[in-house]
């Protein structure tokens, strides 16, 4: 895949991040505004958001501890302590300025993601992806404006897709949060897609 121009900012953030997940032996996958432009349409973000899967606080130390050989630098001053009670981790990426947000997953369903997880080649760096069905889930639950314009955008772009999954993952959150409006908006855009285009019959 070419480099979108919106991207280039961003790329040293991502290769040191992706080195530092491998060395550390961590998987995760990167989701946000990357995985929004790299799923549907390009758009402009500032900062890199990825969920990574650690077992313990223990191990989460000795990982941002790590993070150092990368470049990395904590943002705040307690960022253990913040993780511990937000499940992020708010890290830095010195030499380009990037803002990385780290989500510390512990969800089937963020294990299932990572699983799952679609590797995209920009610039000859691999990028860990969700796919596209489980990038929508994300967006549904999370729900605000801009995930549901990120909805419609890989909705456009991926026509074919296991909406069954989409819609059992979307169904079991908005049951467990009491938000049935997650699905319920969620109906709203896949009934706006345009009917799929039938292959031409060969004569």
């Amino acid at each position: 895949m070419d480099e979108p121009d919106y991207l280039a900012p961003l790329l040293a953030a991502l290769r040191d991040l992706l080195a530092w997940l491998r060395a550390a032996k961590v998987s995760g996958v990167v989701i946000g505004g990357v995985a929004a432009g790299l799923l549907g349409r390009p758009r402009v973000t500032r900062d890199v958001d990825a969920v990574i899967l650690i077992p313990d606080e223990k191990r989460a130390k000795v990982f941002l501890d790590q993070g150092a050989l990368f470049r990395f630098a904590a943002r705040i001053k307690d960022p253990l302590a913040f993780a511990a009670q937000s499940r992020v981790l708010l890290v830095n990426h010195q030499p380009s300025g990037i803002d990385v947000d780290l989500s510390l997953g512990q969800l089937p369903f963020e294990e299932e993601m990572i699983a799952r997880s679609v590797a995209v080649d920009v610039s000859g760096l691999s990028i860990p992806l969700p796919t596209p069905e489980d990038f929508i889930i994300m967006k549904a639950i999370a729900h605000r404006p801009r995930d549901m314009a990120d909805i419609e955008a890989v909705l456009d772009v991926h026509p074919k897709l296991d909406l069954r999954r989409v819609r059992r993952w979307v169904r079991d959150f908005a049951a467990i949060l009491e938000m049935p409006e997650l699905l319920e908006d969620l109906e709203v855009l896949l009934a706006r897609r345009p009917p799929a285009k039938k292959g031409k019959k060969k004569k």
